[in-house]
């Protein structure tokens, strides 16, 4: 989603960089646009480091891009915090003066104004005419937190917190019917990381997944809409925010989970690394290495089929027809066949609507910030490929699955 975040002159300008970094960690295109008094208090370098695009509040700047016309028709957001008196009087009588304003005028999307200013400038009647006109015309302005202000008063007038106007500006753009999100309205089930089997208290058998392509699913189904919940198993990088998270280790406990939350999911993602097989009897006791004794025999048996059965519990029941079951296959090819052989193979045999094959290898995949995919479809479309960071290869993940929801009909 590409958004313009205008910055205004309060001190409260600080906090917006954590807002900044909510939204580009959850994969929006971010244009922070600051008015010439705020860069007294945050300059613009701060803002194009954190944003990774450039930075200003001139009309006159890359005149021949028309950014004053350009950045307002092309967001789908505008979110200005802090939202100082003087910005909600300048956009509430339509003025014009710089970047940030006439990209107000100019904006089509969602418009959001978070409030920080002194709690008599708060209640002034002007800034509350201010506000309700901004209210009539259909912006969203929040109600400022009320606290400790820069001085020793305290009050109404502080700035939300960075995740509250966050999860705010997502609800804002949700409820627009006139931008409707792909996966508004569906549940959504992702396994994430590896699971890891005991071997006795200290040790386990685990494999490399990070977790960072589930959890990037998990933000980018998030971003389409979707209410998300993440089955984690062991990641090496922390669940996102607004996502519901449920911690499991094993492949029991993940067989376990997966299938309960089947039961009101549109989708379900199995990206976790699932182990095959776990140990047959786990110590209660450290296995003590001795020089007197054998080296001990660890007896293995197979996990369940988790992914399978999903599918057939999805076939079972009725009310599961119209459910997407997404497998993903971490394979590497031999002499008896290639990857892509090996794939159709195990699509065919779970019986999964898609199925997202990674080639893996020792420095592959596991724990990189890349990725390279196929998509293989059970109904016999061509394979689809994607490629590039493992945020952009789970964006275009979301799409073929928000495709396949919205253009497939229910399965028998």
């Amino acid at each position: 989603m590409r958004i313009v975040l205008g910055v205004g002159g309060g001190i409260a300008a600080y906090k917006v960089a954590s807002l900044l970094r909510l939204f580009t960690e959850a994969g929006h295109d971010v244009t922070v646009i600051p008015t010439e008094a705020s860069t007294r208090f945050v300059g613009t370098a701060t803002w194009e480091a954190l944003s990774g695009n450039p930075v200003s509040n001139s009309v006159f700047d890359d005149v021949h891009l028309v950014n004053h016309v350009r950045l307002g028709h092309e967001a789908d957001l505008v979110v200005v915090a802090p939202a100082t008196a003087d910005l909600l009087a300048k956009a509430a009588t339509g003025q014009a003066g710089d970047l940030l304003t006439n990209t107000l005028l100019m904006a089509h999307g969602p418009v959001l104004f978070a409030p920080a200013m002194h709690t008599e400038m708060w209640q002034h009647a002007a800034t509350r005419a201010n506000v309700e006109t901004l209210r009539g015309r259909g912006a969203a302005v929040l109600e400022p937190a009320s606290g400790r202000l820069t001085g020793a008063d305290s009050g109404p007038g502080r700035l939300p917190e960075p995740q509250a106007i966050f999860d705010a500006a997502m609800a804002l753009v949700q409820s627009r019917s006139d931008y409707q999100l792909p996966l508004a309205g569906r549940t959504v089930t992702i396994s994430a990381g590896g699971t890891r089997e005991p071997l006795d208290p200290v040790r386990f058998l685990g494999n490399r997944s990070s977790g960072k392509q589930g959890v990037a699913l998990a933000v980018a189904a998030r971003n389409a809409g979707a209410t998300v919940r993440l089955l984690a198993a062991h990641m090496e990088v922390p669940a996102p925010a607004g996502v519901d998270v449920q911690r499991v280790e094993t492949a029991m406990e993940l067989r376990e989970a997966a299938l309960a939350a089947a039961a009101d999911s549109d989708v379900i993602i199995m990206s976790a690394a699932v182990a095959d097989f776990r140990p047959a009897e786990v110590s209660d006791t450290k296995i003590k290495k001795r020089d007197d004794t054998a080296d001990p025999v660890i007896t293995l048996v197979r996990n369940p089929d988790i992914l399978q059965e999903l599918v057939e519990q999805r076939n079972a029941s009725r009310a599961g027809s119209g459910q997407l079951v997404v497998g993903f296959a971490a394979e590497t090819g031999d002499s008896q066949g290639d990857v892509l052989a090996y794939a159709q193979a195990k699509l065919q045999r779970k019986g999964c609507d898609l199925l997202v094959v990674n080639h893996v290898g020792m420095d592959k995949v596991f724990g990189q910030d890349s990725n390279e995919v196929v998509i293989l479809s059970r109904a016999g479309s061509e394979p689809q490929e994607a490629s590039g960071t493992k945020t952009e290869v789970s964006e275009a993940i979301i799409r073929r699955i928000s495709f396949e929801l919205n253009h497939v009909s229910p399965r028998a």
